[in-house]
């Protein structure tokens, strides 16, 4: 009968003088959290009679030695006591390939030599050149005149001369060029070898067996340098008016590790947890306000309203008094098996996992893996949106209810529209039961065209008298579609917070349907549905009024 036992980390005397067992493991199974990893490992050991130490060598510098878990179980009754974590060098940097690194200085200097070539040959062009620059009135005998017709053969042996120099140089360039290839591709061969003395930790677990035992033995540790990010994917097909729009909607976890391990094969499942950030809100401390008051005043208050008797200060060295918490251990969140294709989904109260199907390699070079965690289809309400102030378009969106059990993590969502990538946009948090709104790009069947209609401006500047500013503006939007379109233009007005400054809405706009979007001041919307070939005007006039000795800008705020 197997017997089990698990254990987290107890503090017991050194474990120096024990037999040390060396454990061999391997990664079973990974929770990835957004900020980090907790990696489990698993492995057998053949227990000694005694008390003896599990060595489990080579772990990642980060591992955070108070998250490490032992849980173990055996043909035979055995104990677990203390768990020590102990840094220690890392490899060194193993012995380089001698026939390889042959080659590569070999080639090196039978660079160096071509190089000392070319310099010479470039010091003989010189020369040439230099001679070609005497004039033939000097390359006589004695420097007298050279006779007119010893000048083409003169001109001939230089120009020969220094296409012969051109051509010796041009070859031994390209062969340099060839050597400067050979030598990148070998050094390209040469083995991936850790930094040099990179520390790494090892774990001794103390143990006490009354007679040999086969344990299978699993650690758990928390490591930095791992993360996943959510990436999503919305495929929009529009229909027609027979058939209703849908969209099918992927959800997709993209991960990345730099533990310094090897995640080859294993269960991987991922938490909206984030494990890095603080348990708890921050402390708000009081604020007082006060007048101010110079520094030299301010001391001598405070040396009068001193106490008499002060509080006795702790001697040097004395630790302050505080009481001891012990945590409980976090519940672990019960698993499930996966689906084919999409992970299971674990939503709690305040946390969620997907456990991925399957078992999964994730490179240690912080390359991304993408694995899909679910897929689903929905029926969207489609509409449109046009902000004509800034731009004379109109862009379809498509909004429906977030049903899942699991909340939606900001993250990039990539956006399709009947078979064509549209672009890439960013989706906020959203929590179940929420409303998700996607664009998806312009469209084209709805013509917007925005006009001033009329400006109106007095600019009247004496002491008391009042500057007004009337403007008015037309919106004409018309639709191409062949079915109806629900659709919204977004406008503004100025306002101000300035009593001396009256912004007023004239009677001839039209009335919105929503006076303020949100908390945006001033911004209204007008919402309408427009039928096949229809079109739809807003007029939009208003009246600021100020001081006419005061200047007024426009001042774009961000809610």
């Amino acid at each position: 009968m197997k017997t089990g036992l698990a254990a987290a980390l107890i503090f017991a005397p050194s474990l120096a003088g024990a037999a040390e067992i060396e454990f061999a493991s391997k990664i079973d199974r990974v929770t990835v959290y957004p900020d980090g990893a907790v990696v489990t490992r698993l492995g057998k050991a053949a227990l000694l009679q005694g008390a003896s130490q599990i060595v489990l060598r080579g772990l990642p510098a980060s591992v955070d030695p108070a998250s490490i878990r032992v849980e173990a179980q055996g043909d035979g009754a055995f104990a677990i006591g203390a768990v020590d974590v102990r840094q220690v060098p890392g490899d060194a940097r193993p012995a380089l390939d001698q026939v390889l690194e042959g080659k590569i200085r070999t080639l090196q200097g039978e660079k160096a030599k071509l190089t000392g070539e070319i310099s010479a040959i470039e010091a003989k062009r010189a020369t040439i050149e230099n001679f070609g620059k005497v004039g033939p009135d000097k390359l006589g005998e004695g420097g007298k005149v050279l006779p007119v017709s010893d000048w083409p053969a003169v001109f001939d042996a230089i120009g020969t001369a220094l296409v012969k120099v051109q051509g010796e140089l041009l070859a031994l360039r390209n062969r340099i060029s060839d050597l400067d290839a050979e030598i990148a591709a070998l050094e390209k061969a040469r083995p991936l070898a850790p930094r040099a003395s990179q520390p790494k930790r090892d774990v001794a677990i103390a143990v006490e067996a009354k007679a040999p035992v086969a344990a299978d033995i699993s650690v758990s540790y928390r490591v930095s340098g791992a993360s996943w990010l959510p990436v999503y994917e919305a495929r929009l097909t529009t229909g027609s008016a027979n058939d209703a729009a849908e969209i099918a909607f992927t959800r997709r976890a993209d991960l990345r590790q730099r533990t310094g391990e090897d995640w080859s094969e294993v269960a991987v499942e991922l938490s909206t947890t984030r494990s890095a950030q603080g348990t708890r809100a921050p402390e708000l401390n009081p604020l007082r306000i006060a007048f101010y008051e110079p520094p030299v005043v301010y001391e001598e208050r405070l040396r009068r309203s001193a106490p008499a008797t002060a509080r006795p200060i702790a001697p040097l060295g004395a630790a302050p008094e505080v009481d001891a918490v012990i945590a409980p251990a976090p519940k672990e969140a019960e698993q499930q098996r996966a689906e084919v294709q999409t992970a299971t989904v674990t939503a709690g109260a305040y946390q969620a996992s997907f456990k991925v199907p399957g078992r999964v390699s994730i490179p240690l070079d912080g390359s991304s893996k993408a694995v899909v965690l679910t897929q689903a289809k929905m029926k969207p309400e489609l509409s449109a949106r046009a902000t004509p102030e800034l731009e004379e378009k109109a862009y379809l969106e498509a909004s429906f209810s977030h049903e899942d059990e699991a909340p939606l993590l900001a993250g990039e969502v990539y956006l399709h529209r009947d078979g064509a990538y549209i672009g890439k946009g960013r989706l906020g948090q959203v929590a179940p039961g929420d409303k998700v709104e996607l664009g998806f790009g312009a469209d084209d069947r709805l013509k917007v065209t925005r006009v001033p209609v009329r400006r109106r401006e007095n600019d009247s500047g004496w002491l008391g008298s009042t500057r007004t500013d009337q403007r008015e503006f037309r919106t004409v939007v018309k639709s191409l579609h062949a079915q109806p379109v629900k659709l919204t233009v977004i406008e503004r007005v100025p306002f101000s917070e300035n009593s001396a400054i009256t912004v007023e809405l004239l009677s001839q706009s039209t009335p919105p349907t929503e006076k303020q979007v949100g908390d945006k001041r001033g911004v209204s919307a007008w919402s309408f549905e427009l039928a096949p070939g229809a079109q739809k005007e807003i007029r939009l006039a208003y009246r600021i009024k100020y001081p006419g000795d005061r200047e007024v800008v426009f001042d774009q705020t961000r809610r």
